[in-house]
């Protein structure tokens, strides 16, 4: 029986965002690693801070935690673009995690509101 919240779609969106990220870092060059280890962490951080919002009781909780997910949401962005300018990932790879993010952004953004 799944937690409640591993039904929400951002949660889904997230948990596969961070997996893509951690397998994107696995082979970055050497002496890239503060970025692959801030970007595993970042990615983490949005799962990790929907599932511990959607457990809190009060609303005021809640809406604290969806925005610390979307805050590291958004953290991703700039380490994502840093890796590009690197040229540790293509400018296509690049535009993929940016989209995911920005729908995962837009997501929390709607979770904020809603709850």
């Amino acid at each position: 029986m799944p937690f409640l919240f591993e039904n929400l779609k951002v949660y889904q969106k997230a948990i596969v965002f961070a997996d893509e990220a951690s397998t994107l870092t696995e082979d970055f060059r050497r002496g890239t690693c503060y970025l692959a280890d801030q970007l595993n962490r970042a990615s983490l951080s949005i799962a990790a801070n929907i599932a511990e919002g959607n457990n809190r009781f009060q609303k005021a909780d809640r809406i604290h935690f969806f925005r610390i997910a979307r805050g590291s949401a958004f953290e991703c962005v700039s380490i994502i673009e840093l890796c590009k300018r690197k040229q540790l990932i293509s400018e296509e790879v690049c535009s993929k995690f940016k989209e995911n993010l920005d729908e995962i952004g837009k997501m929390l953004t709607g979770l904020i509101q809603f709850k």
